[in-house]
């Protein structure tokens, strides 16, 4: 059981699929904050996007997670103009630690062919054009999935109570805790003590620690801190330094399991960054560049430009067996400007 990844690719994603005649795909990107659905339109070359909060059925449990899957699904098949038998492939990719009760709850409450993968699987469909390499995320969680000559492994991806280094609600609770250690003088002075009492409009740290446990914050707002974190970190703030680094190297520990386990260790790969938190530059990004170059000096890091909803559009295509009319960028692009269109309509 140990051999096995913790994340296997479905047969439909590792094995040549016959060419489908239906003409529409439906890739969906189902966060802890947000769930983005996109159908692409193979003919008229166009997008048509859907949204609806959260499906991480961690946080909301499987039921209101397959309803928020349904709901921006739904939206986007209108807006396209087409129903559950128009798609020819349909891939949704849902954050979790495991998404199987996810699935389960899908077939029952709907009929159709719908292929259900963790989100770390879009995200390296979206970081490597859904060939050898590695993704890694680190938005409001964290987790890491790559394929290689010895096939697929995934590392982290364990929630926020067991696991998580490096998202953003890791480095929110670390923060806490350091202004908490502040106060109560067993730890050294820091900026984000006041900038926590701010953000979080509490008259004290303590009665901030007293909201986490009574209210309690969920994960999206307790997330929301990591952007002024970043900043207090970049500013200099050694205490916040020390967290973004140590945040870093634990989930650099994790991309270098996934490496050595797809037998990627001394190839050249393409190793890509997804998620809010990349966005806090060097300070995050150095650290795990120096560790994973100890073990892997060719892999090619970088920020992965397209969404992660286009890495299930792709894979999508895949199902489908229309890998040949689907290419990562142009599903970029469709999908910048179906969403610039939609926040220019509402």
């Amino acid at each position: 059981m140990e051999d096995q990844s913790l994340v296997a690719l479905p047969p439909e994603l590792t094995r040549p699929a016959p060419r489908a005649a239906g003409n529409y795909l439906l890739g969906i990107d189902g966060g802890a904050t947000k769930t983005l659905a996109a159908v692409l339109d193979l003919r008229a070359n166009t997008i048509h996007i859907g949204r609806a909060g959260p499906s991480n059925e961690d946080a909301i449990g499987p039921v209101a997670a397959v309803q928020a899957l349904l709901n921006a699904a739904d939206e986007a098949m209108r807006g396209a103009g087409v129903a559950d038998e128009d798609l020819a492939g349909s891939v949704l990719a849902v954050a979790g630690t495991d998404t199987t009760a996810v699935a389960e709850q899908l077939h029952s409450t709907r009929a159709g062919s719908w292929t259900v993968v963790n989100d770390v699987v879009g995200a390296w469909a979206v970081a490597t054009g859904a060939g050898d390499g590695l993704a890694v995320i680190a938005g409001t969680g964290s987790n890491v999935f790559g394929v290689g000559p010895r096939g697929s492994w995934r590392a982290g991806g364990w929630g926020h109570l067991l696991g998580d280094e490096g998202g953003a609600i890791w480095l929110v609770v670390q923060s806490i805790k350091a202004a908490l250690r502040q106060r109560e003088g067993s730890g050294p002075v820091t900026a984000l003590t006041g900038a926590l009492v701010e953000f979080f409009e509490v008259p004290s740290i303590e009665a901030l620690a007293s909201l986490v446990y009574a209210k309690p914050l969920t994960k999206s707002e307790i997330a929301a801190f990591a952007v002024q974190s970043a900043k207090i970190a970049n500013a200099g703030d050694e205490v916040a330094r020390e967290i973004y680094e140590r945040g870093a190297r634990e989930l650099a520990r994790q991309v270098v399991a996934v490496i050595e386990h797809t037998g990627l260790a001394g190839q050249e790969f393409p190793l890509g960054l997804i998620g809010s938190v990349f966005h806090s530059g060097e300070v995050f990004t150095r650290p795990l560049r120096e560790e994973v170059a100890k073990i892997a000096p060719g892999a090619h890091i970088a920020l992965a430009a397209a969404p992660p909803a286009a890495g299930s559009v792709l894979l999508a295509a895949r199902v489908a067996g229309r890998s040949d009319d689907v290419e990562l960028g142009q599903v970029e692009q469709l999908l910048t400007a179906a969403d610039t269109a939609a926040q220019g309509a509402g």
